[in-house]
């Protein structure tokens, strides 16, 4: 047999079923996706394997090739003719006994359907979109960057508090899945609000044309609002001839905070008290959120299991205007490593027991 052989190509024997030439593309098709694997000769081995799996699972062409081989299912059984052209930028194809031209990435749209093979492309603060590369065999290109300046329409999703707005598609084209990206937002923030900006860089197609657009999304974030809530900008991903751009998706995340946890609109800290004020009582300083302190005058016995709820010194509630959560104060007391005698002696003088 001459030219390449497919069998080789997907790893399988030359008996392999439908379900094993699947399993076979499968594995072969992400190991070596231009999108995920980025050494030399790569791309050349993604399109062997699509032009692999084209052949041996369709009945027809397989018979050719299995009694003439590549060149003779390239020439209709008869050989002759190179049969592989470019089809643009970062699109390959073949060209089948019928004439019918081949593209790795379509064979690979088609295979995964709406699944989506690989988790994310996301990655520090740059990343590319989620899935496979799209429709019309141009490998996606999408990615972020944060910096100042623009401003973009957005829609809001509060986690389920109704204020997604949505967007109506009247396209039959295949609408590609959402590329989401967590953004990180300081307790200082939510408590102020504050406005983000995102640099993207996105795929655009014209008369049949690609090129290439930046773009600034602009993040209004609104105080008090939830660690889970979607920002989202639509139709703002890459484009092709075939598809329904994807929604751009941020997913607010609280930053770690050096002195404050949030509890949904309260924010706990826990203030250090020497074993006297424990019992005794005394003055601690209260940091705040907004700045500056309190004092607040502890009166009662604290234990470890003590809590006090400072009313209204929280984050802002998103649902009533001018209202804040609470802060709640937790206590780590310090207790002294040794004591003197003398001091124990008057201790279990004026303890109870």
């Amino acid at each position: 047999m001459m030219g390449k052989d497919y069998y080789q190509i997907l790893g399988v024997k030359k008996d392999a079923n439908d379900d094993e030439l699947k399993k076979a593309y499968r594995k072969m098709a992400l190991k070596f996706h231009p999108d995920k694997n980025k050494s030399a000769g790569a791309e050349e081995k993604f399109k062997d394997i699509a032009e692999a799996y084209e052949v041996l699972s369709n009945k027809d062409k397989r018979a050719v090739y299995d009694k003439y081989g590549e060149e003779g299912l390239k020439a209709g059984g008869g050989g002759g003719g190179s049969g592989t052209s470019h089809a643009g930028p970062g699109t390959y194809t073949f060209t089948t006994s019928s004439g019918s031209n081949v593209d790795p990435f379509e064979t690979f749209r088609h295979f995964f359907g709406d699944e989506d093979p690989f988790a994310s492309f996301f990655g520090g603060s740059a990343g590319r979109a989620n899935g496979p590369s799209g429709p019309g065999g141009r490998s996606r290109m999408f990615n972020f960057t944060t910096m100042p300046g623009g401003h973009s329409p957005m829609d809001i999703d509060d986690m389920g508090y109704g204020m997604s707005m949505g967007m109506p598609s009247g396209s039959r084209k295949r609408s590609d899945p959402p590329i989401t990206k967590d953004l990180q937002v300081s307790l200082e923030e939510v408590y102020s609000g504050a406005t983000k900006r995102m640099k993207i860089k996105k795929q655009v197609y014209s008369n049949n044309q690609y090129s290439t657009e930046e773009k600034v999304l602009s993040i209004d974030i609104k105080p008090g609002w939830k660690a889970g809530t979607k920002i989202t900008f639509p139709k703002e991903g890459d484009q092709t001839p075939n598809n329904v751009p994807a929604d751009i998706v941020f997913i607010l995340k609280d930053k770690p905070h050096p002195k404050f946890k949030r509890d949904g609109s309260d924010i706990k800290y826990k203030a250090n008290i020497s074993l006297r004020d424990a019992l005794t009582g005394g003055v601690i300083n209260v940091p705040l959120i907004e700045g500056g302190h309190l004092q607040h005058r502890l009166q009662d016995v604290i234990t470890p299991n003590t809590h006090k709820r400072l009313v209204g010194k929280g984050l802002p509630l998103t649902k009533e205007r001018g209202a804040r959560g609470d802060m709640i104060l937790e206590f780590n007391i310090k207790f002294p490593e040794q004591l003197p005698d003398t001091t124990k002696r008057r201790l279990r003088e004026v303890l109870p027991s």
